[in-house]
């Protein structure tokens, strides 16, 4: 996890420990590690939904739409670390329905090589823990750690993929049954939906909870422990699409 920037009151024996394991943080920065099996496993298929007959398609607004992922920090030394909020950009998709939640769904593209971490703006929004920008060379350390191989490997697997073929509950209280792909793992969540449709614009919000180790991903962590990333992950997510 990347290190603060300044800490009072160190001293001795705590002071040179503390330096040595800020140091091997800020190298590795504050991204999951993963354990990867001998031989890599293929690519997961990117196939798109069938739309029901007769649904009526909404484009995503990718200007006007926000998905932001909460990272924690965890053990004993946690307070020399910080939380970080990766924002997505570029998010791409569609949505539709054919008049009722079952026949209503969607699918979510989002590009990894646009995340940001840290972004001021991001940070402040997200409220207490977040108040303290991060340095710069900081987030892009943390950045570059987040896609590397060992982690979400932007090389091979470009996109995180979010697919519902169709909704359970009510319009008033619409549920997700949506199919989270990440790298090589795809895991089916239920999750709750805020739902704003009209003629021309559906606006979803919602949030939800994931651990890293769900998708095969082990928190990373350094100094047997003291300083780790916590395994649960909060997405808060807005997304707006405008009718075809």
């Amino acid at each position: 996890m990347v290190p603060e920037s300044r800490r009072h009151h160190a001293h001795g024996g705590l002071r040179t420990a503390a330096v040595a394991v800020l140091a091997v943080a800020t190298f590795t920065a504050c991204a999951p590690r993963r354990i990867e099996p001998a031989a890599p496993p293929a690519s997961p298929a990117t196939t798109m939904l069938e739309l029901p007959r007769g649904a009526r398609v909404f484009v995503v607004d990718a200007g006007r739409s926000a998905v932001s992922l909460r990272v924690y920090r965890a053990g004993p030394l946690a307070r020399l670390g910080h939380d970080h909020v990766i924002t997505a950009q570029a998010i791409a998709g569609r949505a539709w329905t054919a008049g009722a939640p079952e026949t209503s769904g969607f699918e979510l593209r989002l590009p990894v090589e646009s995340f940001v971490v840290d972004d001021p703006a991001a940070r402040r929004a997200a409220g207490p823990g977040f108040e303290n920008e991060v340095p710069e060379d900081a987030r892009d350390g943390t950045r570059r750690n987040l896609l590397r191989p060992e982690v979400l490997d932007a090389a091979r697997y470009p996109e995180i993929r979010v697919q519902a073929a169709s909704l359970a509950g009510t319009w008033d209280s619409p549920v997700a049954r949506a199919d989270v792909t990440l790298r090589d793992r795809t895991r089916r969540l239920d999750v709750p939906l805020r739902l704003v449709l009209g003629d021309r614009e559906l606006v979803a919000s919602g949030s939800f909870r994931v651990r890293q180790s769900d998708f095969g991903m082990t928190p990373f962590s350094v100094a047997g422990g003291a300083i780790q990333v916590g395994d649960e992950v909060d997405v808060a997510f807005e997304i707006r699409a405008v009718a075809r």
